[in-house]
């Protein structure tokens, strides 16, 4: 999936979706694209705060390629291997690629048949691929808050509307069924999860797959699952995925090497198509990819090593969130005002915060006391309340940015007085 948006998406995140027009020279470009593009001005105080050279704890950290991991000093070899060389346009990707995620799910004891994978180069691309195959201009896809902020700027490039449907915190994060069905509509394709859910840790459980399955069978509708964050789970049993499919329902699940491998600059993602219309869909998942032909030849030819060794990153990773975790929760555990909310995942945690000032009045008075922090309203929380951090961050790093946020919280007293859930 898709775990942290760039910055400039981000910010335009910030600003709306909405027509600014500020001279008519725009009227050349397509409505689409006419977003508010200025710099936000949280964007303008961290680059002014880092171009100053001032300290700062970045507690936003989405790129595990700087973020100290060992990577090994053979990952390139497969790049220089003699396929590498080799042009072989072939729609869905190359067959030993698509048998080596095959086999990947294999380790997660599911069947998938490599005519059920279509390769891409990352997955807003499979996200793209999908929205293409499955909706018509200004069709609807739901997808649950807090969640990812790159999906509104997806689904306006391919002409499709996001309707958001609640998450609700109780104990834990879950669906809310009935906040699910009340924003289906006739114009309704899809419904969209990440599992875990990015930026909750919230893995979707048995009960939540059915009941959204049933919302797909009485209306017809598909379920696209993202599970990049599939292998980073908390708990001692493995993740189950959607690659095993719902009965009667066609699922698309979406995953690649940027976070499975820890590999975002390979640039190569998937798409497990399972379901009634699972042959039709690859058929026409043929096409798309056969008119962009986006997969180069190295990358492909690598791919069968690079998930064989992702093991070792994996494992990098997975200590350094827990070991992030943990010293969050001490670090926390000095104060009344702040908590962290359960999360079963991922590389992120959702902190409750006093509801005092607006968020981005909060992260800036963090900034200016060297600590960078993401607010909840980024993922479709409230303007007030949230915030997200990070887990994959260097310890020492991550441990000097909590304490800025411990240490800001206590000169900060008051009340929180909103309900425990996103903005509904």
């Amino acid at each position: 999936m898709l775990d942290s948006a760039p910055a400039s998406i981000v910010e335009i995140r910030e600003a709306g979706l909405e027509t600014r027009g500020r001279n008519d020279t725009l009227t050349k470009f397509s409505k689409r694209t006419e977003w508010n593009t200025e710099e936000s001005a949280l964007a303008r105080a961290h680059r002014d705060r880092v171009q100053a050279g001032l300290p700062l704890a970045d507690l936003t950290a989405s790129n595990p390629t700087r973020c100290g991991f060992d990577y090994g000093a053979r990952l390139l070899e497969p790049l220089t291997d003699s396929p590498a060389l080799d042009y072989d346009p072939q729609p869905l990707g190359l067959e030993k690629a698509r048998e080596a995620v095959c086999a990947y799910y294999a380790e997660h004891g599911e069947v998938v048949s490599p005519d059920r994978v279509v390769l891409t180069t990352s997955t807003s691309e499979a996200y793209s691929f999908l929205f293409r195959l499955l909706c018509d201009p200004d069709a609807e896809v739901v997808a649950p808050q807090p969640g990812y902020p790159l999906f509104d700027f997806l689904a306006v490039l391919d002409n499709v509307r996001i309707k958001g449907a609640p998450l609700v915190y109780d104990h834990g994060w879950q669906i809310e069924p009935e906040g699910f069905r009340r924003v289906l509509s006739p114009d309704t394709r899809a419904i969209v999860l990440v599992h875990p859910n990015n930026p909750t840790g919230h893995f979707t459980k048995r009960w939540e797959a059915e009941e959204l399955a049933k919302l797909c069978r009485e209306r017809g509708l598909a379920l696209i699952v993202d599970e990049v964050f599939l292998d980073y789970g908390f708990g001692e049993n493995r993740a189950e995925s959607f690659a095993v499919g719902l009965e009667d329902v066609d699922v698309y699940v979406v995953s690649g090497l940027s976070k499975i491998a820890g590999l975002p600059q390979m640039k190569a993602a998937w798409i497990v198509a399972t379901g009634p219309h699972a042959t039709e869909a690859m058929a026409r998942l043929e096409v798309i990819a056969d008119t962009f032909l986006s997969m180069n030849a190295p990358v492909q030819a690598a791919i069968p090593a690079w998930l064989e060794g992702r093991v070792n990153i994996q494992q990098q990773i997975l200590r350094r969130v827990k070991t992030n975790l943990a010293e969050l929760d001490v670090q926390l555990a000095q104060l009344d005002l702040v908590r962290r909310l359960e999360v079963e995942g991922g590389w992120y945690a959702v902190l409750r915060i006093p509801s005092l000032q607006s968020d981005e009045k909060t992260v800036l008075d963090l900034l200016a006391r060297g600590a960078w922090v993401h607010p909840g309203y980024f993922f479709g929380m409230e303007e007030s309340g949230w915030l997200v951090v990070s887990l994959l961050g260097r310890v020492e790093e991550f441990r000097t940015g909590v304490q800025v946020i411990v240490d800001y919280f206590r000169t900060h007293q008051g009340d929180n007085n909103c309900p425990v859930g996103p903005k509904q």
